[in-house]
């Protein structure tokens, strides 16, 4: 039996590159049982780009705002812990995924 799958996605102001990544995500060979995105208090669009993603995907995504900024690995840290799966795949805002990432990385 195959491990679930969980992303946890950190963005921060992270607009510009955040579409192709989570593109790539949605493109994956074996796609994720969830993406937990934790955004670290952006100004910019970054949310509403993570809002549309979360309304068209074909996997259940949660977003979470911090109230307060916490920096990269507390921001990490925190989406971590609200995956469900047993595998969690860190994910930069600015990565962009080969198709066979999840897939190769099972193997």
């Amino acid at each position: 039996m195959l491990p679930t799958v969980s992303v946890a996605l950190c963005t921060h102001n992270g607009a510009a590159f955040l579409e192709q990544q989570l593109n790539s995500i949605a493109l994956q060979s074996r796609l994720p049982e969830e993406c937990v995105i934790s955004d670290d208090c952006s100004e910019d669009e970054t949310l509403a780009i993570a809002k549309r993603f979360q309304a068209n995907a074909q996997f259940p995504v949660r977003i979470f705002q911090n109230a307060q900024k916490l920096g990269v690995a507390r921001n990490f840290d925190l989406a971590s812990s609200k995956c469900r799966s047993s595998l969690i795949f860190l994910s930069d805002q600015d990565d962009i995924w080969l198709p066979d990432r999840i897939t190769q990385t099972l193997q």
